[in-house]
This record gives C-alpha cells, sequence and structure tokens, in this order.
C-alpha cells in the first residue's frame, strides 16, 4: 500500500458549499426483497437476521478487498462479496451456483441495487434545504440514473456523473472535477462522500477535494473523517464539526 504522510488542507472553508455522493453502498444498496426471491427459488428460507449479519460480513470483507488503484467495479470484488453474502446467510454450497446465476440475470435484466439507505430521501432533502449543492458521481454501467429516479432520490440531485457514460472510473480525479465542474464551484468547496477508502477518499483528494469516507464499523484508516451513514451527513457538515482530515499526499 502506499504510504501517507500529514499535509493539512489549510485554506479551506467548512461547511462546503457542494456534496457530491457516491451512489452503490451509500444511497442506494442491493434489493433485499429480490434476493429473497431468488433464495426461495433454489429453496432457501428466507432469515432477516442471518441476512443482515452477512451482509455486513460481506460488505467489510469488500471494503478490504478494494485495494490501491482498485476501482471497485471488478467482478472478483463482486463475485467475492455475493459468495459471502450467500454463505453466511444459509445458502447451501450446492445452491451457490445456481443462485450466482439467478442474481446475475436478475441484475443484468433490472439493475439489483435499487434499495435505498435507510433515511437517505430525508438526508437529501434535508442538506438541499440548507442550501448545498448536490450531485453524485458514481462508477457504474451506465444505468445509475435511471436506478436513482426508480428509488425516488433522483429528485433532489443536480445531476448524475457515471463513469460508464463519461468515460472515466474513481479513483481518477477527472471524474470528481467533472463533478465539481458540474457544480460551478471550486474543488475546495467540495466534499465528495463514499464507501471505499482508495477509490473514493483518495480519489476526492488528489482531486483537491474534502472527503467523508462511510464507515458503519469503525474500520477506517487512522485520520479520516467518516460517518457511519448517510443519515449523519448533515450534522458532519455543520460549522461547529470542523474541517474533515485529508490532503495526506501519497508518497509512494
Amino acid at each position: 500500500m502506499a504510504a501517507f504522510g500529514p499535509s493539512p488542507f489549510s485554506g479551506a472553508e467548512w461547511p462546503p458549499k457542494g456534496v457530491l455522493l457516491d451512489a452503490g453502498n451509500t444511497l442506494v444498496f442491493p434489493d433485499r426483497e429480490r434476493l429473497f426471491r431468488l433464495y426461495r427459488e433454489v429453496g432457501v428460507a428466507r432469515d432477516d437476521e442471518a441476512y443482515r449479519r452477512a451482509e455486513r460480513t460481506a460488505r467489510e470483507a469488500l471494503v478490504r478487498k478494494v485495494g490501491p488503484g482498485a476501482t471497485g467495479t471488478e467482478l472478483a470484488v463482486w463475485r467475492d462479496f455475493f459468495l459471502t453474502l450467500f454463505r453466511d446467510s444459509g445458502v447451501p454450497p450446492e445452491a451457490t451456483d445456481d443462485l450466482a446465476e439467478r442474481v446475475r440475470e436478475e441484475h443484468r435484466r433490472f439493475h439489483l441495487w435499487t434499495e435505498p439507505a435507510e433515511g437517505a430521501a430525508e438526508a437529501l432533502a434535508e442538506l438541499r434545504s440548507r442550501g448545498f449543492r448536490v450531485g453524485v458521481v458514481s462508477n457504474a454501467d451506465g444505468r445509475v440514473e435511471r436506478v436513482l429516479e426508480r428509488t425516488g432520490l433522483r429528485p433532489f440531485l443536480e445531476f448524475v456523473v457515471d463513469s460508464h457514460v463519461v468515460g472515466f472510473e474513481k479513483p481518477s480525479p477527472r471524474i470528481f472535477l467533472e463533478g465539481v465542474r458540474r457544480l460551478g464551484l471550486s474543488p475546495a468547496q467540495c466534499v465528495y462522500v463514499g464507501d471505499l477508502f482508495p477509490v473514493d477518499v483518495l480519489g476526492a483528494w488528489r482531486a483537491g477535494m474534502h472527503a467523508l469516507l462511510v464507515d458503519p464499523w469503525g474500520g477506517a484508516p487512522p485520520d479520516v473523517s467518516t460517518i457511519p451513514d448517510i443519515r449523519d451527513l448533515s450534522r458532519r457538515l455543520s460549522p461547529g464539526e470542523g474541517l474533515p482530515s485529508r490532503g495526506r499526499s501519497v508518497t509512494g
């Protein structure tokens, strides 16, 4: 992993004027109801508690799996995510391949990330009511804007930048700066909110932005500013909260 050294971000204003957000596993999550329907098709009974535990394990493993230079869209990363989810939520080994194919087909047919994060609409509405400029910048497959429309979150957003549409992905600074450009602000006036440190936080820092990591379980690297979930974002963007940790420069 690259080495980092502290480099204070001086002269920046807080709170920012613009908020750019990741989509998957920040604003929207895999649709549990549709997954449970697929579970039933392969003979696996619904167990909400086991699923919640398995989702946590799978998300923690995903965060560890995505290293420097990754985009978070690698097929191997998501294969392992779903295999962990299946295993720990009670899917027997003999049903795994069948279920995996059904999930792939369901995602191809109708994007699977269609369950809004709890409190997402209310959180975005509060940001807009406080005068923040708000948009999404996502590594996606060309469908993320339609997903946000279907989930009812699109009306709270000024725009959606989809990596498939613009032709470059996080952690490249280019995609963050495209979002900043659409807001008509400077990078130092914006914060990026996402769930993957190498992709979201490092990419935002390299673009000259603030960053907040969605970290429900306290596994963030030292000196990275975090929120447990999207419901805490408005509080974290209050004047009394102070500047987030940011601006560590890559030295290796």
